[in-house]
């Protein structure tokens, strides 16, 4: 028997709290990640490693939040413990994949396709075996056409979000990005439960698993904390703040020392001062 199946037990609550898990992992993620293309020498991996598991750890709790206002009727919805694991694991290790793609090889249009599909397919990996999870009185089915429309937006969103990363404009423009992601991860797994079909047998015995309350609460608070941890790192780096820095050329005015010059070296930036360009133009007039 099909029975009917209620995304919005608790009314706009779960959604909305949903989609601002989404976005606070999205913004996190994308300052992060963006943070190596500002300065060449930065901690690259352990930029690229923190946006990866924020925006995995995001992206996952936004999903179990949406569902605990999910209900069949006629009966109880448990988890298994270790699938849920499972799916967080995936999350943060394919949005990795992709998220170290377009660290490491820019954002051009074949990292970001690259990157943009893995990072899609480990959200929407995320989001079906955290289904598989679920256990139920019942049999589910998916319309394969409305699953296939989940996964284009799931990997239109993360090739979107990392192409933001790549720009490296700042805190504004990161938090704007990442209000369209969440956007898109919400309207992905929504698109993804509207595609759900539960089939209800009658059964004496409770399903397998554990109830929303006692699985998904308690295993929330540690994204949640590593997420406000993220945000702490965050906001104490003023480079990810202020995104590029803007170098503009200095006006020489007669009797008014020069400020000193920048001289890019390629891998990093030296001061070099008059006086020292000085010395440099007297050494090479000696040698010639």
């Amino acid at each position: 028997m099909q029975n009917t199946v209620d995304g919005f037990s608790y009314g706009l609550v779960t959604p909305v709290v949903a989609y601002l898990m989404a976005c606070l992992g999205g913004a996190l993620g994308l300052l992060c990640t963006g943070r190596p293309m500002l300065v060449a020498q930065s901690w690259r991996v352990g930029w690229l490693a923190l946006g990866a598991a924020a925006i995995g750890s995001g992206i996952w709790t936004m999903h179990f939040v949406a569902m605990m206002g999910f209900s069949v009727e006629e009966t109880p919805i448990h988890y298994d413990r270790g699938i849920t694991f499972a799916s967080l694991a995936v999350a943060i290790v394919m949005v990795g994949v992709g998220v170290f793609i377009v660290g490491y090889r820019g954002a051009t249009g074949v990292a970001l396709f690259t990157g943009g599909t893995i990072t899609g397919l480990g959200i929407a990996s995320m989001h079906y075996l955290g289904m598989a999870g679920m256990r139920l009185n019942g049999v589910l089915g998916y319309n394969t056409l409305t699953v296939t429309a989940s996964v284009v937006i799931a990997v239109v969103a993360a090739t979107a979000a990392l192409w933001a990363a790549g720009q490296g404009r700042g805190f504004l423009w990161s938090i704007g990005a990442s209000l369209v992601l969440g956007f898109a991860v919400s309207g992905m797994h929504y698109t993804g439960m509207a595609a759900l079909r539960v089939h209800v047998h009658t059964s004496p015995h409770a399903p397998a698993g554990e109830s929303p309350a006692a699985l998904l609460a308690p295993l929330m608070i540690g994204p949640l904390l590593f997420l406000c941890l993220a945000g702490v790192v965050v906001m104490f780096d003023p480079l990810i703040v202020m995104g590029k820095p803007v170098w503009k050329p200095v006006e020489r005015k007669p009797g008014i020392p020069a400020h000193p010059e920048l001289e890019d070296t390629g891998r990093r930036t030296l001061l070099r001062s008059p006086e020292r360009a000085g010395q440099r133009g007297y050494r090479t007039a000696q040698r010639r």
